[in-house]
């Protein structure tokens, strides 16, 4: 007798083995309370039984894509809250220090004004607090700073070292400084 094999280039159809063998599909009674019949014809026969314990300890695929649906709703309330927060920040910095307001599309101002504040507090403690300038110095770089008042330089900083803020000031070309700016 021929033996049988499984070999792309064979012209045998393997044996299908689940029946008696091991089951194909199996039904689990979900950590959710659902219960739901399972085909695990695609996984190896070793690993099936394995799989559908994984299943019974997780929510059906139902409930699943409900609290992940709840849960991006409640993630998008957390972000907006927090760049409110961020953003009242940001504008009672910059009426603090005196800072100009920015320039550009609708769109970009508001995370302009919180990319400078970010990017202007942590130059302040990587330069000031930590670093050894004085404060006459840092009143130098912050009346720079106020000359730059494109929206999408500040933007396009945001994930700058703050103790590169100098350089990256004395870069800033003139299409990055506004018209209607009183500092120039």
């Amino acid at each position: 007798m021929k033996p049988q094999t499984s070999s792309p280039t064979s012209n045998v159809t393997p044996i299908k083995r689940n029946s008696p063998g091991v089951p194909t599909e199996w039904t689990a009674e979900h950590s959710c309370g659902h219960s739901v019949v399972h085909d695990l014809s695609a996984r190896p026969a070793d690993r099936r039984a394995g799989f559908a314990r994984w299943l019974a300890i997780r929510d059906c695929t139902d409930c699943w894509k409900q609290a992940r649906d709840t849960d991006s709703e409640s993630t998008e309330q957390w972000l907006a809250a927090k760049r409110a927060q961020e953003q009242q920040t940001a504008a009672e910095w910059a009426t603090q220090f005196d800072m100009p307001p920015l320039e550009g599309p609708k769109r970009a101002l508001d995370w302009g004004e919180r990319s400078r504040h970010q990017l202007m507090t942590a130059a302040h403690t990587a330069l000031v607090v930590e670093g050894g300038w004085a404060e006459e110095d840092w009143a130098v770089l912050e009346e720079k700073a106020r000359t730059v008042t494109r929206a999408g330089w500040w933007i396009d900083q945001r994930e700058s070292e703050g103790a590169d803020l100098p350089e990256l000031l004395n870069a800033a070309g003139e299409t990055d400084r506004g018209t209607e700016n009183p500092y120039r």
